[in-house]
């Protein structure tokens, strides 16, 4: 995996992830607020942790896909 190709293949592994994080995310603030499984502000700040995890890895994956864009000769 090289080049650009491998960058924005990377990328979008990376935004897999980050989806993956979101619907974690979301799970636990289901668990806080619907579904009353364990403490809510416990939950709320899991879902707070995830969700930066999650926009910290969408910029990450954004980065690749700009350093991808530039011409080679850059």
């Amino acid at each position: 995996m090289t080049g650009s190709a491998g960058l924005v293949e990377l990328a979008g592994r990376i935004r897999s992830l980050a989806a993956e994080l979101a619907d974690l995310a979301l799970d636990r603030l289901l668990d806080a607020t619907e579904r009353g499984r364990g403490d809510p502000a416990e939950k709320a700040a899991e879902e707070r942790r995830l969700t930066r995890a999650a926009r910290a890895l969408e910029k990450a994956a954004a980065e690749l896909e700009g350093v991808a864009a530039r011409p080679e000769d850059s």
